[in-house]
């Protein structure tokens, strides 16, 4: 009977226990790790309900934001040419803007909102409603608010009143929450549209 050699150290495999506890600990490893995603993405919030909450965060932002930032109300006999938002011969003839809707104005019903700052303090507290009034399919469970300030922004003082910060703050199912901020200068402070 013949013998054979006696493997070299750079020979030699695996033994079935040496591969049985290789199985354990990576079968262990990895239970761990995908308890881990697991308890994740339990925990999250709904991804749909988060975009959902952003799309329409963006969408009001920029209803906000394409509006006209002028001295004078666009109501105002004095838009065209007023150089400051002061009541008087250089200014509005009596319709200035300030922060908040005028009178009356809604962003539903004629009078409508008319510029930026209109907006501020506007809410949808029970569903998300279209320019119209009518509530958007879908969207019942979801509500917006909108604040707009003076701002300082760059070379732009505060108190100039050049600059406005919006907010809007979109909620959602399951407690989701989108908050977007952005400015507005008033660039063009003798038009309308």
């Amino acid at each position: 009977m013949k013998h054979s050699p006696r493997p070299t150290a750079g020979q030699r495999g695996l033994s079935l226990i040496e591969l049985i506890m290789f199985i354990v600990v990576v079968g262990a490893a990895l239970a761990g790790v995908l308890k881990i995603f697991l308890q994740a993405g339990s925990t999250s919030a709904d991804p749909q309900s988060q975009r959902q909450a952003l799309a329409v965060a963006e969408s009001l932002m920029e209803e906000v934001q394409l509006m006209p930032f002028t001295f004078c109300d666009p109501d105002d006999a004095q838009l065209e040419t007023a150089t400051s938002s002061a009541i008087g011969p250089t200014g509005c003839a009596s319709l200035a803007e300030s922060i908040g809707p005028e009178s009356g104005e809604t962003r539903y019903a004629t009078p409508q909102f008319d510029n930026v700052n209109d907006y501020h303090g506007f809410a949808m507290n029970s569903g998300i409603l279209d320019i119209s009034g009518s509530a958007v399919p879908g969207l019942t469970n979801y509500a917006a608010s909108v604040t707009v300030a003076n701002a300082a922004l760059g070379t732009i003082t505060q108190a100039s009143g050049d600059a406005l910060l919006i907010t809007v703050t979109v909620t959602g199912p399951g407690g989701t929450q989108v908050v977007l901020s952005g400015y507005r200068t008033r660039h063009s402070p003798n038009a309308a549209l």
